[in-house]
């Protein structure tokens, strides 16, 4: 397993470490739902190193970037970062990922951690052009400082006005005394906060002084295991549970991340799902009843024949009540049917609810 630059920090904090996408990862500190609620009202960071960075430049990097992903990455000015997903040749999605522009001819992409290797081979594969490729996701570290208060407990720590940075921007510039950091607006949690990209060297020097800055505002560091109760209570695909090789964006409700005004992998195939429709749909449930869906368990109808099954589920430490998403079958989709999450030998009642889960 690899180390990120601060998993001695983490260590010494007392973090439950595991083993994740490779990397020894803090899966939590003081417990799942306090992480939580810290995020949720006040500040917290999350080491999320292990995810990928790669450099796409030149006159051709666009031309790459069009082919390889869904959304439409000519629209971006520099300084914007678009969320995107990469289809691949047999209708299914290769990784979720996010598109920053960062100089005329210079794109970053962001990817999850699990697919880095496969995420490089599929675009060098589409790379007929020789768009100048360069993998930096050994050099860089990613903090995410994330909540409510991330601003305010951040604002003395760099001379850009944070505040100003909308969702989905970024700016380059001081943090922590460090030059030409990346700060993006592009958090996973839906409690406001951003992102710091860094070199490994400077990560433990900006950690230090980020929770030096924040000790008022009672900022906290956060586990991956807070993370994805966050980003569930939002309705965020994560890959490998929502979104895989064998599910297609249209299914995953990403049509709006697929723009039919250029050509890209699949292209065709996936306009014509749109156009027909899909046999199933990914949907966001509640549970009528106390119980935890889980990742696998069937989804069935009153009958209790099968028509889907849980791709992610929790105890919602926002709502205090189950939820979870799932593919289920056509003729089930719609806002308020009722069905049923197969938990052991008893079918819990849930009920389709709309995105997100979470709402301030």
């Amino acid at each position: 397993m690899k180390n990120t630059a601060l998993t001695k920090i983490h260590e010494s904090l007392g973090a439950k470490i595991v083993p994740f996408a490779g990397y020894n990862m803090p899966v939590q500190y003081e417990g799942i739902n306090m992480e939580h609620e810290t995020v949720r009202n006040g500040v917290g960071v999350f080491d999320v190193s292990h995810m990928g960075e790669f450099l796409i430049e030149g006159e051709n990097a666009l031309d790459l970037i069009q082919r390889a992903t869904s959304n439409d990455a000519s629209k971006l000015e520099i300084g914007d970062a678009q969320y995107s997903c990469m289809p691949n040749a047999t209708g299914g999605i290769v990784d979720d990922l996010i598109v920053y522009r960062i100089k005329e001819n210079t794109y970053l992409l962001v990817v999850n951690a699990s697919n880095i290797e496969k995420d490089w081979n599929w675009i060098s594969s589409l790379n007929d052009k020789n768009a100048e490729m360069k993998d930096l996701s050994e050099g860089y570290s990613l903090l995410a400082i994330q909540g409510p208060k991330a601003i305010e407990a951040m604002q003395s720590i760099t001379s850009v006005d944070l505040a100003s940075i909308p969702f989905y921007k970024f700016k380059i510039g001081d943090f922590c005394g460090i030059e030409h950091v990346i700060i993006s607006a592009t958090g996973y949690t839906g409690s406001g906060g951003f992102e710091i990209y860094c070199k490994n060297e400077e990560a433990e020097q900006i950690w230090r002084k980020v929770f030096e800055a924040g000790k008022d505002y009672g900022i906290k560091p956060i586990g991956l295991a807070a993370r994805d109760t966050l980003r569930l209570e939002m309705g965020y695909c994560l890959y490998g549970n929502d979104i895989d090789d064998t599910t297609s964006p249209i299914e995953a409700g990403l049509g709006w991340i697929t723009k039919f005004t250029k050509e890209f992998t699949n292209s065709n195939a996936i306009k014509l799902q749109k156009e027909e429709g899909v046999s199933r749909r990914l949907k966001a449930f509640e549970l009528d009843e106390r119980g935890i869906p889980r990742q696998g368990y069937d989804i069935v109808n009153e009958n209790s024949s099968k028509i889907g099954h849980v791709t992610s589920g929790t105890m919602s430490p926002s709502l205090k009540k189950g939820i979870g998403m799932g593919y289920i079958n056509k003729g089930h989709t719609k806002l308020g049917t009722k069905i049923f999450i197969q938990v052991r030998n008893k079918a819990l009642p849930a009920t389709i609810v709309k995105l997100p889960f979470y709402k301030e």
